[in-house]
This record gives structure tokens, C-alpha cells and sequence, in this order.
């Protein structure tokens, strides 16, 4: 279980490196690109080696990559739709040559429409993307909050793509804010226990890939998507530890994306925190 954080590639994807190390990070999330622009230019070989580099350095594995904000796969836009597949297409051919362990994307929004109405256009779309793209990396589905008709607040929903797309490189980032939002309580290890018992059900722990360790400012079922400082939200420390200590996150990466208990997060307060829970539930590191 590698704790880690999203980190800025200001500068170049190679930064990223040193300063997930600065707080303390064992791996890394970036962006490969603005995460509210559909416009993408390959990351020159000097970065990437330089990347590699520095990533075996510090023994910063493995890294992810977040996909931008835009894609939709449910959206009635077809031009959106083929923009936002070349775009996890772009994603998946630099998580290969970075060596990353995955890409991570929001299905999106059925706008209005219902889940079972997209549902065929997200598979195929889903799967143009695994077809198109190198070996090595996988493509997450990330849980969403339920906040404007999302696809995917439901494990159901998602373990229903997956079994439709049959692919082993197909998995889930499973964003612990989301999940809170959509109605799963992690405030104690009963409530664990019982969300992770239906995510088994319905998708599979073993396609449980990495985690958004996030707390939240709002309250369970709100269906609202607002992180919050790990300990500082509704979830809180002892949600952390029923999370952490559960079998099904002992071999994933847990990276976190919060505001920072100065403003400037993540930050490394936040990643001590989760390493001490790490330390004091037993967890392998």
C-alpha cells in the first residue's frame, strides 16, 4: 500500500518527481496535460527520460495518470465523444512510455438520458480506447459523487462496463469522497466492510486498482463532490482506518487530492497522516 498525492507537472512531467518526494510521497498522479483543454502535445523524449529517471531514483512507483475533465462517455456530442477517446488513447500511449501503472478517467454524465441509454455508446467507446492503445498500462473508471447525473455513482453501474467490455485491462480508481457522497458510510469498518462487500459483488476486488484517499466536507448520500483534508471531513481518521486496514487495499495505491491543511495541498501533513494510519491499522507498505 503506496501512499501518495496528485502533484503539478509545472515545468515539465519530470518536477512531478521531485516534488511528490518533497512531501514524502511513494508515488505520484499527474495530469499529461491541462485537465480542462482537449489540446495535448507529446511529451518530448527528454522528459520522459528524465521522468524514468528520476522515478528509480526515488523508487516512485508506480505512477498514474488522471485524465483530463472534459471526456464524457455518455455525451450526445459524437464529436465530444471521439475527442474525449483520442484523448484517453493520448493518455494510455504516455503512461506506457512513462512506465505508469494506469490511466484514470470520470465516465462522465448520461445528461438526463438514463444510465441504460448510453450504456452501449460507453462500451464501445471504452473499448476503442483499449484497442487503440499500447500494452502495459490500465484504464480506470473512476466512482463519481452522483452530483449531475453521473455515470457510475453505483459499483453496479460500473461493474456492469466492465463485464460488458471484458477486459483485464479495464479496472477502478475507487475515490473515497464519491463513494462517501453516493451513499456509502466509511465511517466505521461495519460500513466498510459492507461497501466493499458490494463493490466484490459487483466488480470484483480484483479490479481494484488505486484509490482516491479523500475526505469529505459534505454529508453521506449527499451526492455533492467536495474533498476535504484527510481527518478534517465526515469520513475522519477512524473511516481511514477501516478503509486502510481492509484486505482489499493492502497492494493499491492510495493517492490523495485535497486542499491542504494550509491551502496548498496535497501536502505532507496530509501524507504523514495516512502513513501513520498505515502504521498503526498494520498495513503493508
Amino acid at each position: 500500500m503506496k501512499i501518495g498525492a496528485h502533484v503539478s507537472t509545472a515545468g515539465g512531467i519530470s518536477k512531478a518527481v521531485g516534488r511528490g518526494a518533497d512531501i514524502g510521497c511513494e508515488t505520484i498522479q499527474i495530469f499529461g496535460s491541462s485537465p480542462q483543454s482537449w489540446a495535448f502535445k507529446p511529451v518530448p523524449d527528454a522528459e520522459i527520460d528524465a521522468f524514468l529517471a528520476k522515478s528509480e531514483e526515488t523508487g516512485m512507483a508506480p505512477a498514474f495518470l488522471h485524465a483530463i475533465y472534459l471526456i464524457n462517455m455518455g455525451t450526445p456530442n459524437q464529436v465530444n465523444l471521439e475527442k474525449g477517446i483520442q484523448s484517453l488513447v493520448n493518455y494510455m500511449t504516455l503512461a506506457a512510455e512513462i512506465g505508469a501503472g494506469g490511466v484514470i478517467f470520470h465516465p462522465g454524465s448520461h445528461k438526463g438520458v438514463g444510465y441504460d441509454a448510453i450504456f452501449e455508446q460507453a462500451v464501445t467507446g471504452i473499448r476503442q480506447v483499449l484497442d487503440q492503445s499500447p500494452d502495459g498500462p490500465c484504464l480506470c473508471l473512476e466512482n463519481m459523487a452522483g452530483m449531475g447525473q453521473h455515470i457510475g455513482a453505483k459499483f453496479a453501474e460500473l461493474g456492469q462496463i466492465i463485464k460488458a467490455v471484458d477486459s483485464p485491462r479495464l479496472r477502478i480508481c475507487l475515490d473515497t469522497q464519491h463513494s462517501f457522497a453516493a451513499g456509502y458510510d466509511l465511517t466505521t469498518a461495519t460500513g466498510v466492510n459492507a461497501m466493499m462487500a458490494e463493490f466484490d459483488a459487483d466488480i470484483g476486488n480484483d479490479k481494484l486498482a488505486a484509490v482516491h484517499a479523500n475526505d469529505s466536507k459534505q454529508p453521506c448520500g449527499s451526492g455533492v463532490d467536495r474533498h476535504d483534508n484527510i481527518g478534517e471531513g465526515l469520513i475522519g481518521e477512524k473511516g481511514f482506518e477501516a478503509l486502510m486496514a481492509h484486505s482489499a487495499f493492502q497492494d493499491v495505491p492510495f493517492f490523495l487530492e485535497v486542499p491542504g491543511f494550509g491551502g496548498k495541498g496535497p501536502d505532507q501533513p496530509n501524507i504523514d497522516l495516512l502513513k501513520d494510519i498505515r502504521r498503526r491499522v498494520g498495513a503493508r507498505q
